[in-house]
């Protein structure tokens, strides 16, 4: 039977790695479980670990028994060889009947519409929702409920609750990231390991020392937040307009979930039996002692700081889940000719495929995101056709003003200009910019938007709508799926292998824009290193290798990442090499590459229009692409390929890169089981 506070419903929601674990799970106080099936699912690095078609029937069974609820997590991104794997999965599912699926990937949304299937859908915490207009937007698309943004305070999710009536579920427990949800794409840079993909190993866990003017401090793991402990504030969830209490733990033996289900279960209990006298702290000792990590609110009561990072036990760099070390500090892969030839014979395949017309019939051209006036104008000078000013401009610049955008477009002659919307819009923001472009209308292109709320709040009022890189557009369902809401061109996520770019650029609808030089934010995060470092001491001075000791830098023994810091004081962490795809120009133009983006938000000027005039060039005509890399020189620790540089779709892109031999055969494991039990969905 379910709880209910003052009518309102309260459920404990228990993770379940295993179908063993579940059985000793499910009888115990909670009212509701979650787990992955053999594929799909964001918990894909252990073996043995997520349940088998059968197993999943008869946990719905035995919960279904008890009165209790069964949630499946079907919260990956989905390449284009797994969208007929989804559709047989999606229909095993819904004869399975499990009270909900969760889901992150819109693709799995539209397979369920396209396919008829009465499924009930929760948005996973990967979906990032944290504003009103994405909880409108998925109320009509059918979601009942939502898992908020990690980063989401009490007070936001009341206000939530109260302006929509959705249902919201909260993590109370466990494991949490120091990266905005599905805005983290370092695993995928580094290893070919996507974090938006079940495989995320974890550089946030690493050994990192910190500089900044020129000092050095002792960090430790300044990435590596503490385990959520809500434990002692049952009262503030629920009057925060919380449903679901969701304790994290897919990859925890039984007794330890065992153990945090009756603690938690019990003190619901008692707060609903007598709220005035609830002793919130009867099992606090207990919990401590069996911590994994040192405990933290998290973002539940604001912004926590330093008092969010870890130093002890699990999850320091050294030690994951397993005990074991699970990736070390490693650089980004350099620029490699005969890696750069495997790509174009791949990109050559899918020109062949597509008769040679390429780029759906879009004008082709090179759009530069820039940071500040000074490089606005350059990259214009430079023959720019798309100029996007930052909704995220990075300190000491300050945010571009109407003035500003009169002048570009003054200036800009048959270029497009865009106005950038920050990554994670608050009520606020939507306030402001809907007192900007309501008004007096803007003497602007576009809008280039960033999360889902903003493409309901501004797509079809005037303004034509490009969408980031960070909307994670990995296959043709979910550019149809946006597309359809009027978005006229999606940016191809940044973290897609080969494969999987490949696979984009042979089936999307209409035209794909990617990301092909720069150096762009790898970790988007509302966690604010330069407050951190000013109350470290410095142990050493040392310079900046590449970028202005202003800028902080996070350095390991393979290299440097510098963070800036935005207006919103949000950090954003950067690549320590610099994105060059120019040596496959002409291939991503056959293979249908519309629009060939440069992220110059951290160029000098001058340096910018160099790159600028290199790709308008290599556009110009595609068999100048090598002359013009010959004569291109990094401006930072050299160049990669970026997510290019692995194959997708195994494990073997992460060999060698610095993965452990347990993360790589997890990996493999999960890879073959995953497999095997589609096969058999389908036979």
């Amino acid at each position: 039977m379910a709880r209910f506070f003052n009518g309102k419903e309260v459920e404990l929601l228990a993770p379940t790695g295993t179908f063993e674990i579940f059985k000793e799970v499910i009888g115990e106080n909670c009212d509701a479980v979650y787990f992955g099936g053999p594929s799909l699912n964001m918990r894909l690095m252990r073996k043995g670990f997520n349940f088998s078609l059968e197993e999943i029937t008869e946990a719905v069974k035995i919960a279904h028994g008890l009165g209790k609820k069964v949630y499946v997590t079907v919260n990956n991104l989905l390449n284009e060889g797994e969208l007929d794997e989804a559709r047989a999965y999606l229909r095993f599912l819904e004869s399975a009947g499990p009270d909900a699926i969760i889901v992150q990937d819109f693709a799995v949304l539209s397979l369920i519409r396209e396919m008829g299937l009465n499924i009930k859908v929760h948005s996973s915490v990967m979906m990032n929702v944290h504003n009103v207009e994405m909880v409108r937007a998925l109320q009509e698309m059918g979601v009942t409920r939502v898992v908020t943004s990690r980063e989401m305070d009490l007070m936001t999710t009341r206000y939530l609750q109260q302006a929509t009536g959705m249902e919201l579920e909260y993590f109370v427990h466990g494991d949490m990231c120091s990266v905005h949800g599905a805005n983290c794409y370092f695993s995928s840079m580094v290893f070919g390991m996507s974090s938006n993909r079940g495989k995320c190993l974890k550089p946030c866990r690493w050994d990192y020392r910190v500089k900044k003017d020129g000092n050095v401090y002792p960090a430790e793991y300044p990435l590596a937040v503490k385990d959520m402990f809500m434990y002692e504030h049952i009262p503030e969830l629920i009057h925060g307009g919380i449903t679901s209490f969701k304790i994290e733990g897919r990859m925890r033996d039984a007794a330890f979930v065992v153990m945090l289900v009756k603690a938690y279960g019990d003190a619901i209990d008692r707060y609903i039996n007598d709220p005035v006298g609830f002793d919130r702290s009867r099992d606090t000792k207990l919990l401590y002692e069996n911590r994994k990590r040192d405990f933290s609110t998290g973002y539940a009561f604001g912004r926590p700081g330093l008092s969010n990072i870890n130093r002890r036990y699990e999850g320091t760099g050294k030690f994951y889940s397993t005990g074991k070390v699970f990736s070390t500090p490693t650089e980004e892969r350099e620029l490699g000719e005969k890696r750069v030839e495997a790509i174009r014979q791949a990109l050559v395949a899918v020109g062949d495929e597509k008769g040679m017309t390429g780029n759906n019939g879009a004008p082709v051209g090179v759009s530069v995101h820039v940071n500040n006036m000074a490089q606005a104008k350059a990259a214009l000078e430079a023959g720019a056709d798309h100029l996007y000013l930052s909704g995220d401009v990075f300190e000491p610049d300050r945010p571009f003003t109407k003035e500003d955008v009169k002048e570009l477009a003054a200036l800009k002659g048959n270029a497009k200009l865009y106005l950038g919307l920050p990554r994670m819009m608050t009520e606020q923001h939507f306030d402001l910019y809907e007192g900007l472009l309501f008004g007096e209308r803007l003497p602007i292109d576009g809008l280039m938007v960033t999360n889902l709320g903003a493409i309901r709040k501004f797509a079809g009022k005037g303004y034509p709508v490009v969408g980031d890189f960070n909307l994670n557009v990995y296959n043709r369902l979910s550019a149809e799926f946006y597309r359809g809401l009027g978005v006229g061109r999606l940016t191809a996520s940044m973290e897609l292998p080969l494969k999987d770019l490949t696979g984009l650029l042979a089936h999307a609808p209409g035209p794909i824009e990617a990301i092909v030089h720069g150096s762009p934010a790898i970790m988007y995060m509302e966690h604010d290193l330069y407050e951190n470092a000013e109350v470290y001491q410095a142990i050493a001075e040392e310079d900046n290798h590449y970028v202005d000791n202003s800028i902080l830098v996070l350095k390991t023994d393979k290299g440097e990442n510098p963070v800036y810091r935005d207006v919103h004081g949000r950090n954003h962490l950067m690549m320590a090499k610099e994105l060059c795809l120019m040596p496959v120009v002409k291939e991503l133009l056959a293979a249908g590459l519309s629009v060939f983006r440069i992220e110059g938000a951290t160029y000098k000027p001058a340096q910018l229009a160099e790159i600028v005039r290199a790709y308008k060039a290599a556009l110009a005509d595609p068999e100048s692409a090598g002359e013009q890399f010959a004569r291109l020189t990094p401006v930072y620790a050299g160049y990669t390929l970026g997510a290019l540089q692995f194959d997708g779709g195994s494990a073997s892109g992460a060999a060698g890169a610095g993965a452990s031999e347990a993360g790589n055969a997890a990996e493999e494991d999960a890879a073959a089981g995953a497999q095997a039990e589609v096969a058999a969905s389908q036979a």
